[in-house]
């Protein structure tokens, strides 16, 4: 496939939050995208529901955050019961991020909202079109679609599978999505309720009859989500929520009326590898988990943010090999994290066990009050403490970056921005020689904190130090920026450019 053949730079399968993110991103960086969607229309069901503050971020960063703030409720506290009774209260305020708080977005407004966003941005969503196969040729990708009984075929450098669980890219790929499966089946419920419980908390239920969390959509309206062992009709009805909450719930909490509800099962699985030659998957097409937790739709959504920037840099000729396969070995370590967390907190809190049971209650409130048992939760429930530590083109930790100056959506693109502290005065020139010299890469800009820091365009640090070793600096620096910028001939330029 030569290099001006292509019909567009991006093929988006699922337009789900993951790739509606995605076809929003695509929109930013001004490359070509198509997204196709097998349903008639957007979800009208509420489904995942919490965006965690690096989502927040991620979304001010790419510039929608806007309208999730007007939609949001603002938890900002977690609670355990267990028999009803309150064994821990924590506070969910992480300092270092300026979203101290869980939003709560119905999924249907998620995909609402983003939807709106891809429009303004001169996107849109091809309904009812169907993705059939899909075959590398050259350096790009042929790619079959069905539309009205008619088959199209459509030329793409690449290829992004959002497409959910059952994910027709990943069987096209025949990558294995190993793990298991929960015995119990999930309970789904939106209520109606009183006002008992607390409209800025959720709360964690563990119980010998299987857990329940109750998160908050507002103050009467609450997201039930529970293991139950047999389903009892074709979907849970108000007096078997009633009785899952009387038996397992904070006392006081009672259901008065179902918005919606549902019964699903649950896996625990993950891909090994989320790229094949110029195919990638992202969201449930490459990672599936129990809801307790709520991270799988913000680890979906953090998968296209850490990808789009590398096909964006690849596509203008500014990127290698070697950025493409880091959407992997970055990723890879976060997914298998959330599986195994999300699967150890449900066995947990449903475990049969009374001697388990017992201990687990007992161990809770003292913990719970310990201040670095509340940072550590506040850190793994805020996704903050998500990091690229030991990824190949990261020196040292890999820790987010936020400050205001890369948020609204123009604060960072596809550049670099190398930041420089007052404090290294200096530095300036010597750093600003180089930034010169790879102009398209990366640029200089002043920053409110000490030090000198690489971030990179999703908001990561590449390199940090808080003292300038003149040219060896600068030469580890160039060599970094080199590493996955570097030796990229063979890929054409975005046909967007």
């Amino acid at each position: 496939m030569g290099k001006n053949t292509v019909d567009t730079d991006v093929f988006i399968v699922g337009a789900g939050p993951v790739g509606l993110f995605l076809a929003n991103e695509c929109a930013r960086r001004g490359l070509r995208s198509r997204l196709i969607e097998t349903r008639a229309t957007q979800s009208i069901h509420s489904k995942a529901l919490a965006i965690f503050p690096r989502t927040m971020e991620i979304f001010d960063m790419a510039g929608v955050v806007g309208p999730f703030l007007g939609a949001a409720n603002r938890v900002t506290s977690a609670a355990v019961y267990s028999k009803g009774e309150k064994l821990a209260h924590m506070q969910f305020k992480p300092e270092e991020s300026p979203y101290q708080f869980i939003a709560m977005v119905p999924q249907d407004a998620t995909e609402r909202l983003l939807v709106e966003t891809l429009e303004k941005r001169g996107g849109r969503v091809e309904y009812e079109t169907t993705f059939i196969s899909a075959k590398e040729q050259g350096e790009g990708v042929e790619v079959w679609l069905e539309r009205n009984g008619q088959r199209e075929k459509v030329k793409s450098t690449f290829v992004v599978g959002c497409d959910g669980a059952h994910s027709a890219v990943r069987h096209l790929l025949q990558v294995a999505f190993e793990g298991g499966e929960y015995e119990d089946s999930f309970l789904l419920a939106d209520i109606e309720t009183n006002d008992g419980l607390p409209a800025d908390q959720l709360q964690l239920c563990p119980s010998e009859f299987g857990p329940v969390a109750i998160f908050p959509m507002s103050a009467t309206r609450k997201r039930v989500v529970a293991t139950i062992t047999e389903k009892e009709g074709d979907g849970p009805s108000l007096e078997m929520v009633q009785r899952v909450l009387a038996e397992r719930g904070p006392k006081g909490a009672g259901a008065q009326a179902i918005h919606w509800s549902s019964y699903f099962r649950i896996h625990h699985r993950h891909v090994g590898t989320l790229r094949v030659g110029r195919m990638f998957l992202a969201g449930d097409a490459a990672h599936i988990h129990s809801p307790f937790g709520g991270q799988g739709m913000n680890t979906g959504l953090q998968d296209v943010w850490n990808l789009a920037w590398k096909l964006d840099l690849f596509l203008r000729g500014q990127g290698n090999e070697q950025l493409l396969d880091s959407y992997s070995a970055e990723r890879i370590p976060v997914i298998k994290s959330v599986v195994e967390v999300t699967d150890r907190l449900t066995r947990v809190m449903g475990t049969p066990s009374r001697f388990i049971q017992a201990l687990r209650d007992t161990i809770i409130p003292m913990v719970s009050r310990l201040a670095p048992f509340q940072h550590a939760f506040v850190e793994r429930m805020s996704e903050l403490g998500i990091d690229y530590h030991g990824s190949p083109i990261v020196e040292g930790p890999g820790k987010r970056f936020f400050e205001d100056s890369l948020g609204g959506g123009k604060g960072i693109g596809r550049r670099f921005v190398l930041m420089v502290g007052k404090d290294q005065d200096g530095a300036a020139k010597a750093l600003q020689r180089l930034c010169e010299g790879l102009s398209e890469v990366v640029e200089l800009r002043a920053s409110t904190q000490p030090g000198i820091t690489l971030v990179r365009p999703d908001g990561y640090v590449a390199f940090a130090t808080g003292t300038f070793g003149g040219e060896a600096t600068v030469r580890e620096l160039r060599a970094l920026l080199e590493l996955q910028t570097g030796g990229s001939e063979g890929q054409g330029r975005s046909a967007a450019v």
